[in-house]
């Protein structure tokens, strides 16, 4: 496991139309993060960040969870408050000897990538898609312009998947009893409250707020992680 690189998966939950504005927020939100602390940022796929730097899985790691947003949406013509939800889950980086992916498990899709890459990306199947099958796990990446490329961070992304599922299995064992989304980024019930209205942060696991909303929301997440560092070691 490298301590040093996080792999964030950021996807809409509860919401609808405003769910997919909030998770994007919440990428850009740990993209400025990173570049706050001088980390390298890399999309994967859509919603799909590597945040590499010293440390970084360790920093990251409580972000696990179900965040919150209540705010009103553009689209909203009555000015009524929405709640929304989004999901983040935050992964190690899994090096290849750790965890062992049968080829003969594989099933590959190629198609032509969707996001703006320049001609190449849009003229060849350069993305690819990854099923595992015996856990129908499927992956994706279509960020870089060639297929080699892709492929590489595809399997990099279902090594971390596969951790994941051996670490939800190992602790199901364990208890029965609710699953913290603690550095596994399995999916539990809200962690955090962003209300807008009120330009208030809630932490509910330490059941601590702060009231600058719109500077965390632009990636001063400093503060907040530190705390989380502090009290969740």
């Amino acid at each position: 496991m490298k301590e040093n690189s996080a792999i964030l998966e950021i996807r809409p939950a509860a919401g609808g139309d405003e769910a997919k504005i909030w998770a994007d927020d919440l990428a850009r939100m740990y993209t400025r993060y990173a570049n706050f602390q001088r980390f390298s940022v890399q999309a994967l796929d859509l919603g799909v960040l590597r945040i590499s730097g010293p440390d970084v899985l360790n920093q990251l790691k409580h972000e696990a969870g179900v965040h919150r947003v209540q705010r009103t949406p553009t689209t909203e013509r009555y000015g009524r408050i929405h709640t929304s939800t989004a999901t983040v889950a935050v992964l190690p980086e899994i090096p290849e000897g750790e965890i062992k992916v049968d080829p003969k498990n594989l099933s590959w899709q190629f198609f032509r990538a969707s996001t703006q890459g320049g001609q190449n990306v849009q003229k060849v199947s350069s993305a690819v898609r990854i099923i595992h099958q015996p856990t129908g796990i499927t992956v994706s990446c279509q960020q870089e312009r060639t297929q080699e490329q892709n492929r590489k961070i595809a399997l990099d992304l279902l090594r971390s998947k596969l951790w994941q599922r051996e670490q939800e299995k190992k602790q199901d064992a364990l208890t029965s009893l609710r699953r913290e989304a603690v550095g596994r980024g399995m999916r539990a019930e809200k962690i955090r409250t962003y209300n807008f209205p009120q330009n208030r942060v809630t932490d509910h696991r330490l059941k601590k707020s702060w009231k600058n909303l719109d500077q965390i929301i632009n990636g001063k997440l400093g503060p907040v992680i530190k705390v989380l560092e502090k009290k969740l070691g």
